[in-house]
């Protein structure tokens, strides 16, 4: 790729980091390139809610001057990354899409962020999320709406839905985001981008801004992650992200890449819907994939995974659970009409457990786990559905029963991982033309626990054979 025929904040991660630490492209030009694409693009997309661009350019000069005076390049130099408005960076209000939070100026930056910067990112922006960071959509009283570059047909997704849509769009090549019940993969999924939700342990997280320790399901299901527009850049930008942070004491400092596997490597495949209707290009996308890994040698078997459907419940009423003890009084004061309405509906069709039975179901956790463990020592990674259908549109969750069921109660792809603490990835493997506009469709796929490394090799493979999305997307923008 000539950089005469394409602009710099089109390029791959990988592919800028390589010109930047090679000196072909400077940091300063590389962060330009992705803040005047964020200009071009931000106001339509509200993605990015607080703009960091003078920081950024300041960075990137000091990036380059250090690189001209000898110092070692790491492996993100000069790459543009955004960060989610959740997590703490020195400075900056960590809103969680809550006004009474605005003024929650972090002392420290987490984990997450340090990594990024030790690596060589330039943080440009901070991206948006739903109130506490609990909807499949993207809104809020504080920052407003963030929209899908794909149209206003499509919800952009959530919580990282700012991520989401901003990543894809062109504003910065790395988004970060987090995951407690597919708050990455709903934006990948929604947005036509790639992301792999670690497993539990993999990702150092903490906020300095906090007050109180996280509930224990918080801290077993919630985990910190990429958004990206190529399924390769994960593979260059998770071994930073996974740096190990003593003020995450439960970190398991493993390597990126962990022992190759004797092949072919068995992949599980399913279209189980649990009740809900398959759509015919989930259909359709799911059997591009498994033929695009059967001709790059994975062996494909037809497989029923074990205990899905009562691990999903199971794990959400147990989240719902802890969320209600711990955070049901925060939400209930600080959060608007339209979150109270839709925790009504997560508390009626998921209904929380309590007392004995809460610590009960918490303990089933190991059960649904070693379950899986087993099931994945034959099949190290499982090829499943994400949602049973085409992304919803904006405002889905907030229309009642119907609207969480679509939104929420059909992934249980989604939430079961989590519960499980198993890395999952997301990849677009098809753009589907349906009524209302072009959209992309994305598959899952499930890996062995600390194999997130399969997961990825498995997403290239599939992105090798179905292409990038940004590639329509930016032509429709265009």
């Amino acid at each position: 790729m000539h950089m005469s025929d394409t602009e710099l904040w089109q390029l791959t991660a990988a592919e800028l980091a390589a010109q930047t630490r090679a000196g072909d492209v400077t940091a300063e030009a590389a962060v330009a390139s992705a803040i005047g694409r964020m200009n071009e693009t931000n106001p339509d997309l509200n993605a990015v809610v607080e703009d960091l661009s003078a920081e950024a350019m300041e960075r990137a000069r000091e990036l380059d001057k250090a690189r001209a005076g000898g110092t070692e390049t790491g492996p993100l130099h000069g790459v543009p990354v955004t960060i989610k408005v959740n997590i703490d960076q020195t400075g900056y209000a960590t809103t969680n899409g809550v006004p009474v939070f605005k003024d929650l100026i972090a002392p420290a930056n987490a984990p997450f962020v340090d990594n990024m910067l030790k690596a060589g990112a330039v943080v440009i922006g901070r991206t948006n999320t739903p109130e506490f960071s609990f909807r499949a959509d993207t809104d809020n009283p504080l920052h407003g709406r963030t929209h899908n570059p794909w149209g206003r047909h499509i919800s952009p997704g959530g919580s990282s839905g700012g991520a989401g849509s901003a990543v894809m769009a062109g504003m910065g090549a790395l988004a970060h985001g987090n995951d407690i019940g597919g708050s990455l993969r709903f934006p990948a999924a929604a947005n036509g981008a790639v992301t792999v939700k670690p497993g539990m342990g993999r990702v150092a997280a903490w906020n300095p801004s906090q007050t109180a320790e996280r509930g224990m399901l918080a801290q077993a299901m919630s985990v910190q992650g990429l958004i990206t527009r190529a399924a390769s850049d994960l593979h260059l930008s998770m071994p930073s992200a996974i740096a190990p942070d003593p003020r995450d004491p439960f970190h398991v400092p493993l390597p990126w890449r962990g022992t190759p596997l004797d092949g072919p490597i068995k992949v599980g495949f399913t279209k189980a819907t649990f009740g809900y209707d398959l759509h015919p290009d989930v259909s359709a996308a799911l059997d591009t994939a498994r033929d695009a890994l059967v001709d790059a040698g994975y062996q494909v078997e037809d497989v029923d995974p074990p205990l899905l459907e009562e691990c999903a419940l199971a794990g959400y009423r147990t989240l719902m659970g802890e969320v209600k003890e711990l955070m049901g009084d925060a939400i209930r004061e600080h959060g608007s009409p339209t979150i109270n309405a839709i925790f009504d509906e997560y508390f009626g069709y998921f209904p929380p457990y309590e007392g004995t039975e809460l610590l009960q179901m918490m303990a089933q956790r190991s059960h649904f786990s070693r379950e899986w463990s087993l099931f994945l020592d034959t099949y190290p990674l499982v090829l499943t559905p994400f949602l049973p259908q085409p992304f919803f549109g904006p405002n889905r969750d907030a229309e009642g029963r119907e609207g969480v069921l679509e939104a929420l109660g059909s992934a249980l792809w989604s939430y079961s991982m989590n519960f499980m603490g198993l890395p999952a990835g997301n990849v677009a493997a098809r753009l589907a033309n349906l009524p209302k506009g072009p959209q992309p469709i994305n598959v899952q796929l499930v890996g062995r626990r600390w194999r997130e490394d399969l997961v990825v090799d498995a997403l290239v493979a599939i992105e090798d054979r179905v292409g990038r999305m940004c590639g329509p997307l930016w032509d429709q923008m265009a």
